[in-house]
């Protein structure tokens, strides 16, 4: 059964030139669906056409009788006063509805006798079962805690919230509700990784259907089975999820620039070939003229397929400055509270040359007034943050402010640094920024072309300690690994915040996770710490539940010593080793667990475990010789 069909959509905001030009494809019953492009490609303009917001200026959108469909990103007005339960509780005005129609009914028939009013109210009894009423408190409360909404914030005026805020919030009332069909724009922007990974196991349980603009590879991945990719106003299909369309669309691409190149040969060597019989025609004989004409309408029937169109690449790298020492950041008994409110405290942490560690943890938790009090942007109540003497930093906010807006993208470029005007338009145009578009004021750029620019303008200076906070967000996938890229060159020190999955595992050589007030310094990657956390939180689950753990060495508390500083170094160096050895014989553990069946490789994993138990124990003996 079809539930959307898309045909023929065409719609323009500007004359003579379409955003979307003859869309067509059908969604059916159940699918989950991901929306791709470039920003401004004009995924959201077709959710908006969707949900009757926008008029298409031809074609037309059908929903399936019946179907109730829900745009995340369309905030709906609610009247003066509204609080977040409020706003939640709107989800069930049915279950309400019910509930006030089943007392008035029992109200009456505790006066009459009635067989009609008993009948009614059975209906109504079963309408309500069927609605969840019994559960609809309950389910508030789970979707409600899933995205993080708090019971506190459950009492504040929906009007005050955030953007983001809001759009959880709203994101919640369309889960509780049951909608049939759910259109997501960029639902991940605005959750952390605790709640992302809360609305895509939801998700993989919904019954209904499900489309999904988004730029987190993982969230796709793990949601989609099909993706429709908008470009130049028209849809490719690509029957998988982003990683099957990513491989695809390099496949597609390397065959069509095969058929294009052979045909091109092809045409080449007719047109030199009609050419030839043309000129030895004029020497006498004009039945050569015929045999090239003939030729030419071979070369018009073969000139079929369009040169394909690969997405360029920025040169984009970070101009490294030498690091001399081993300190790049050293954080001693740090704490910062706002209020009553303690966001951590005696924080002791260092950051050596080479080193790439991913700030993640909770919204709200601190993470990025921490990365202020590093770039001096705020101070510490207690404690010393110090950069290494030969540490030059360099800074990409989450947030992108520029002190001249209404100056243009050449003219910023210019009175940040000392160059030519040609050298200011050759580095814009590196970053895409080409043409016209150089003139527009910066006010006028979208999110993600704000922090290409900054990025653009990060770069100019000779930097070994880079700092992002959220480097990803708002950017389309494009941009994403425009800035990968260039991460991916660098050779410094990297410290970053970070939602995308994708993003934190491909860079990611070190963990902090900020949770309670404290940093858990975890050395490895991500999959490496989530694999670590999952066996910590078994063993918690044991211990509660008083049953017997699986042995397992315990790393030791850290003693307080006199040594020398790089006997410290070591030490740390060693705690981080066991760490990494800890999370590795985990992950082995899950592998073991899931081959359990297979007798061949089992036993390479053992060895691989009783090889890697030899080096967790060799690096024990060497933390109790360094603490003592």
């Amino acid at each position: 059964m079809t539930d959307i069909s898309i045909q023929n959509i065409v719609k323009a905001f500007e004359q003579d030139k379409n955003i979307l030009e003859g869309l067509s494809f059908d969604i059916l019953e159940g699918e989950r669906v991901g929306i791709l492009g470039k920003n401004g490609a004009g995924k959201t303009t077709l959710f908006r056409i969707m949900t009757g917001e926008v008029r298409p200026d031809e074609g037309a959108v059908s929903i399936a009788n019946g179907k109730r469909l829900g745009l995340i990103s369309q905030i709906p007005v609610y009247p003066d006063g509204y609080t977040v339960e409020d706003v939640l509780r709107t989800a069930h005005e049915r279950v309400f509805a019910l509930e006030a129609k089943m007392a008035a009914l029992s109200e009456k028939m505790a006066a009459s006798s009635d067989p009609a009013l008993m009948r009614e109210y059975d209906r109504a009894a079963a309408e309500y079962e069927i609605l969840g009423g019994y559960n609809a408190e309950t389910e508030r409360n789970r979707v409600a805690n899933g995205l993080e909404i708090s019971p506190g914030m459950r009492e504040r005026l929906f009007s005050e919230l955030s953007g983001g805020e809001k759009t959880r919030v709203n994101l919640a009332r369309l889960i509780i509700e049951d909608t049939d069909i759910l259109l997501l724009d960029e639902p991940t922007n605005h959750l952390d990784l605790r709640a992302t990974e809360w609305l895509e196991d939801y998700l993989q349980k919904f019954h209904g259907t499900v489309l999904a603009i988004s730029h987190d590879r993982y969230f796709l991945d793990r949601t989609v089975t099909r993706c429709v990719e908008i470009q130049n106003g028209k849809a490719e299909f690509y029957s998988g999820n982003y990683s099957f369309y990513a491989e695809e669309k390099r496949r597609r691409y390397e065959e069509q620039l095969k058929r294009y190149e052979k045909e091109q040969a092809k045409v080449k060597q007719l047109t030199e070939s009609a050419e030839r019989l043309h000129l030895w025609a004029f020497m006498g004989n004009d039945a050569l003229h015929k045999r090239a004409f003939s030729m030419e309408k071979r070369i018009e029937k073969l000139q079929q397929t369009e040169k394909p169109q690969s997405e360029k690449s920025l040169k984009l790298r970070f101009a490294e400055r030498d690091f001399d020492g081993d300190e790049v950041l050293i954080l001693d008994g740090v704490q910062k509270s706002f209020g009553e409110r303690t966001l951590f405290s005696d924080l002791e942490l260092l950051i050596e040359g080479g080193d790439r560690i991913a700030l993640l943890g909770d919204n709200g938790t601190g993470k990025s007034t921490l990365i202020k009090m590093i770039m001096g942007e705020d101070t510490p109540d207690a404690g010393m943050i110090r950069l290494g003497p030969s540490v030059k930093p360099a800074y990409l906010p989450q947030i992108i402010r520029f002190d001249h807006p209404e100056r243009n993208l050449l003219d910023s470029l210019l009175y940040s640094e000392r160059i030519t005007p040609q050298a200011a338009r050759t580095r814009l145009g590196s970053f895409r920024f080409s043409g016209e578009d150089v003139f527009k004021p910066v006010s006028a750029l979208s999110g993600g072309e704000q922090s290409r620019l900054r990025l653009c303008m990060l770069m100019r200076d000779e930097v070994n300690f880079l700092i992002l906070d959220e480097p990803t967000n708002h950017l389309d996938i494009q941009s994403r690994e425009w800035i990968e890229d260039a991460v991916e060159d660098y050779g410094g020190a990297l410290l970053f915040v970070s939602h995308d999955r994708y993003f934190i595992e491909k860079f990611a050589t070190r963990i902090w996770m900020l949770e309670d007030g404290k940093i858990t310094d975890f050395c490895g990657g991500f999959e490496e710490y989530r694999a670590w956390k999952a066996r910590q939180d078994e063993l918690a689950q044991a211990e509660k539940a008083k049953e017997p753990p699986k042995p397992k060495a315990q790393k030791p508390s850290r003693k307080a010593g006199a040594n020398g500083a790089s006997n410290e170094k070591l030490l740390q160096k060693t705690e981080r080793e066991i760490e990494r050895f800890e999370a590795q014989l985990a992950a082995l553990d899950a592998q073991i667990e899931a081959n359990a069946s297979d007798y061949k490789k089992l036993m390479e994993l053992d060895e691989e475990k009783a090889e890697l138990q030899a080096k967790l124990d060799e690096a024990y003996k060497k933390w109790d010789e360094l603490s003592e």
